[in-house]
């Protein structure tokens, strides 16, 4: 996904999913001077977080 689908996806703000990239919390890919984000590690942060709230 790219970092507006992202963004959507976790229906935050772009400039709070640059965050989560640039401090680590969220793993991204490079491709072709594209930053990604798989599906698989959107999810998983979601879980973290999920996790750590309860």
């Amino acid at each position: 996904m790219t970092v507006s689908e992202t963004a959507v996806y976790f229906r935050i703000s772009r400039a709070s999913i640059w965050r989560l990239l640039r401090s680590g919390d969220l793993k991204k890919i490079r491709i072709g001077g594209r930053t990604l984000v798989r599906r698989i590690d959107a999810d998983a942060f979601l879980a973290k977080c999920v996790e750590a709230a309860s």
